[in-house]
């Protein structure tokens, strides 16, 4: 039995599963994106984001659980409602860019869509021949130029300059505003800053969901303030407890101050040590931490 199609929700998962043999990839994870909504999907590799997109498109079949695009079961038909930009890209590395653009174009049945200068001065060139940014380019230009109602984006920017990742996300803001909803895997944190909302996924499940003040909720980090930060990381790596180091701050997530005054003080090194708010990587690492210990 299907679940019920909610008007509002483009595309969404109900207790979904995924295996692979005996290996479950995505387990019981409910989600969904609605128009005009920018959904990040966050997660270490691994995680289980990648399979759960593939099964939101139809492209991977669930093993328990139900998937709805646009009301119904996916198929090629909601494929054709929607623009999808793979980690691979799914571009013809051996057809030309112009080549590439009108296999799109007869495949979705739309007109070829008005090409950035940039893309026009390659076009026929083979994909092979062009960089990853301009490709990357391409790979949105295709996935918009039948003005899908939903944008599913998987690790777009990774490899792209800061400038072009800028640009890509002023391209997804534009769509969003358009109302159209959009679904993007990042590992970028300040990209998922972004989102409008957040679902973090753990080995295959989802631990969270909101928008980062929600999921940071009030978990809090130390951070240490003291000259010698090299040896203050290295005395509380040696204690074991979770240190990270952003430039020369050294920070410790979901652990008291005390902790990290009594294992400074053992090492005998002088320092502050002021409690914040934790970052939202810092909330993703404790999660990830309290989900491999179960």
């Amino acid at each position: 039995m299907n679940a019920p199609a909610t008007p509002d929700i483009l595309i969404g998962a109900d207790a979904v599963t995924k295996r692979f043999g005996d290996f479950t990839a995505v387990n019981n994870v409910t989600m969904h994106v609605e128009p005009g909504e920018i959904v990040g999907l966050l997660g270490a590799n691994g995680a289980g984001k990648t399979t759960l997109i593939r099964t939101l498109l139809g492209l991977v079949v669930p093993t328990e659980g139900h998937v709805l695009a646009f009301g119904r079961a996916p198929d090629r038909t909601t494929r054709q409602r929607l623009g999808y930009v793979p980690q691979g890209l799914g571009l013809w590395e051996t057809l030309t860019v112009a080549e590439n653009i009108a296999f799109a174009s007869a495949a979705f049945a739309s007109q070829p869509p008005a090409l950035d200068p940039a893309l026009t001065a390659v076009e026929h060139r083979l994909v092979s021949e062009i960089g990853l940014g301009l490709q990357r380019q391409l790979a949105f230009t295709i996935a918009l130029a039948h003005q899908p109602e939903l944008l599913v984006l998987d690790e777009p920017t990774s490899g792209v300059e800061p400038l072009g990742r800028a640009r890509l996300w002023d391209t997804v803001h534009e769509q969003a505003e358009k109302g159209s909803g959009v679904l993007v895997t990042t590992h970028y944190m300040q990209e998922a800053q972004q989102c409008d909302r957040l679902v973090l996924m753990s080995h295959g499940e989802a631990v969270a969901s909101g928008t980062e003040r929600d999921i940071i909720a009030d978990t809090t980090a130390c951070e240490v303030d003291t000259d010698d930060w090299a040896a203050a990381f290295a005395a509380l790596d040696t204690a074991g407890l979770p240190v990270t180091l952003t430039g020369r701050r050294v920070r410790l997530a979901d652990t008291s101050p005390q902790t990290v005054r009594d294992a400074l003080d053992a090492a005998g090194i002088r320092g502050d040590v002021l409690e914040v708010t934790a970052t939202l990587e810092e909330k993703m690492t404790v999660i990830d931490r309290a989900t491999t210990r179960t």
